[in-house]
């Protein structure tokens, strides 16, 4: 595999943002449909993608809201649907070598999702040497993308299509054929019992306690079964 010996500069990073701002900017616009739909102000929407950046979690956490969750069950499940987040970091310092700049850390390892980790990872293994204003250009790209999707998904879902009924339907339908979209992305053989498990659990909870309880008991169930799965292919 040929070296990456292109400079890695903040508008290098940028660049190399392009598909993922691709792939978030729909994503956030859903988001910001959902967010107003359950009942939050446009301004609180944009809030939690401002302060808590995180796809899924986000979706969770107007779930948890609409249904009246207590805040501290709630801001428990975020942290543990995002704990992995905590390891990107290392992970990537270890990647790019001793000699590689921390100091402006606090800054771009807040932008360090699954997939700008991804696209730093891929970029390291072709060669490319690290520099902060390269992960600097990558994570505002994605970051900036999340929160202009997030604006306009916002306005969008808070009233500004009332005079275009259509198109409101087909918002709001675009929301549970994304998570289908996604759900079907990951089905494989391997993930199915994980799939199973979780949505069983998650039903059952939902209708004979309440939604939040679903939800948790849902993610704890199929992180069980994932780690058992996990644990058997390992002897096998």
């Amino acid at each position: 595999m040929m070296s990456d010996t292109r400079p890695s500069t903040f508008a290098a990073g940028l660049f190399a943002a392009l598909p993922i701002v691709l792939g978030y900017f729909p994503i956030a616009f859903a988001f910001g449909v959902a967010a107003t739909g359950q009942g939050l102000s446009g301004l609180e929407a944009f809030a939690l993608s401002l302060f808590i950046y995180a796809g899924a979690a986000q979706f969770l956490a107007i779930a948890l809201i609409s249904g009246g969750a207590p805040l501290l069950v709630g801001a428990l499940t975020l942290i543990a649907m995002n704990i992995r987040h905590v390891l990107y970091g290392p992970a990537l310092m270890k990647r790019a070598g001793a000699q590689a700049g921390r100091r402006f850390g606090w800054a771009w390892a807040f932008g360090l999702t699954d997939e700008v980790f991804g696209a730093a990872l891929g970029a390291l293994a072709r060669g490319r040497v690290f520099s902060e204003g390269f992960m600097l250009g990558l994570s505002l790209g994605a970051y900036l993308s999340w929160l202009s999707g997030t604006a306009l998904g916002a306005y969008a879902g808070g009233g500004a299509l009332a005079g275009y009924p259509v198109i409101e339907a087909a918002l709001g339908f675009m929301l549970p054929a994304l998570f289908l979209a996604l759900l079907l992305s990951i089905l494989t053989r391997a993930q199915l019992p994980v799939i199973v498990v979780a949505g069983i659990v998650a039903t059952a909870l939902t209708l004979l306690w309440s939604g939040t309880v679903g939800i948790l008991g849902g993610m704890i169930a199929g992180a069980l079964v994932g780690v058992l799965e996990f644990l058997d292919a390992d002897k096998n």
